[in-house]
């Protein structure tokens, strides 16, 4: 069990325990508490999955598009600039769904995408079938809420970038929903704990819920290639590079000379060349990065990682400690945060980036900084390029989802 940057005794105590069951584990360190497993978690499992572990919002992950848009192409002046940028954000809010069990009213959403002919599809029960497959159809290029977003960003070259961040929505929930009561001896669409459930992939039950998740991810992938895209078009611009990973995911990988079932939660594949797109908050620099290469001098640490690396800041603070309790009938405060309002958009003015929507529960407050934790992973990834934030969208500060990683 390896252990990345600096964390509370609760998280490493997770950690132990998941390391317990698991033939290999390590934490990065964006990592902090999360359900069973920690965020920032990575365990392996000899041909069997962790439910929790992947978690509910199965391939939730980050893409982002390099264009061959420039600053200088958003007008010749800073005014200008900062207009034409206000203007993109509201379009990005308006062709863009955010938020709880939105539909994608786009007339181009994917409905079509071959994912849905998928033999996958059989592992559902057929009375289930038919419900869950509409869903998938109508969310698909749907961004949620939480900390879900569409940003724009320019790099040290002032190049222009489109970087986002959601999952498979309710689809991958109701798959990860109903495994966990499976794995339980609970029929499909019964409630259970959210317990340990580690599922052999040799049984039936195992088999179905990885060819879901596998399909799961294409569905992912699917929507935020679709979103990203979109945004491409909506800034006049021609993709040149795409950069695209899970972090919320099980793969099946050969670790010194043994095929083992590696699960990150809110981890990012990172083996040698290997790019990834890793945001900070709605109010700091992005990074893309690569695995270090084997000349690097840092194979051994970079094995210890199982060539995982963070997949995004992390947390300093719950939402509930960032934004307070509310009643979620009334709307009325029951206990004050520790971020607010004012902080927020202080924060934000002062970086200059354009914000549309989100909530105090992801101010830049409640996050570690970037540089901070990249340098806590030893070497083991180098940075590309550093992406300033633009333009943030995000699902409005009242959005509940329940599909959020």
């Amino acid at each position: 069990m390896h252990i990345f940057g600096i964390h509370d005794e609760k998280t490493r105590e997770q950690l132990a325990d998941v390391a317990r069951r698991a033939r290999r584990a390590a934490l990065m360190a964006d990592g902090h508490l999360g359900y069973v497993m920690p965020i920032g978690g990575v365990a392996a499992y000899d041909n069997a999955v962790s439910v929790v572990g992947v978690g509910f919002d199965i391939a939730c992950g980050n893409a982002a598009i390099r264009t061959d848009a420039t600053l200088a192409d958003l007008g010749p002046t800073p005014d200008e600039r900062r207009r034409t940028l206000e203007r993109l954000a509201d379009r990005i809010a308006g062709t863009v769904s955010f938020g709880i069990g939105r539909r994608n009213q786009a007339d181009d959403a994917p409905t079509d995408d071959p994912l849905f002919e998928d033999a996958a599809w059989d592992a559902v029960p057929r009375r289930h079938l038919q419900a869950l497959r509409v869903k998938a159809r109508q969310q698909l290029g749907t961004v949620g809420s939480g900390n879900h977003y569409v940003d724009v960003f320019a790099d040290g070259q002032d190049r222009l970038w489109v970087g986002v961040h959601f999952g498979s929505r309710g689809f991958g929930h109701t798959v990860a929903s109903n495994f966990l009561a499976l794995g339980q001896g609970r029929p499909w669409g019964e409630r259970v704990p959210e317990s340990e459930v580690i599922l052999d992939l040799a049984d039936p039950v195992g088999d179905a819920y990885w060819q879901l998740m596998n399909l799961a991810g294409r569905y992912a992938y699917a929507g935020r290639e679709w979103v990203a895209r979109k945004v491409v078009g909506l800034l006049g611009a021609r993709e040149l590079e795409l950069v695209h990973n899970h972090h919320n995911f099980a793969w099946a990988e050969e670790h010194e000379g043994e095929r083992l079932i590696v699960v990150r939660k809110g981890a990012t594949p990172a083996f040698p060349g290997q790019k990834g797109f890793i945001g900070g908050s709605m109010g700091d620099d992005a990074v893309i990065v690569q695995g270090a290469p084997p000349a690097s001098g840092h194979a051994e640490l970079q094995r210890a990682a199982l060539f995982s690396t963070v997949h995004g800041a992390g947390r300093v603070m719950s939402r509930t400690q960032a934004a307070g309790r509310r009643n979620r009938r009334t709307g009325e405060a029951l206990s004050a945060g520790l971020v607010s309002r004012e902080m927020m958009e202080d924060w934000v003015r002062g970086k200059g980036v354009v914000l549309r929507g989100g909530g105090l529960d992801e101010s830049p407050h409640v996050y570690r900084r970037l540089p901070d934790v990249l340098a806590a992973q030893g070497g083991t990834i180098e940075v590309l390029h550093t992406l300033r934030p633009l333009i943030v969208v995000m699902a409005g500060a009242d959005e509940f989802d329940p599909y959020k990683d």
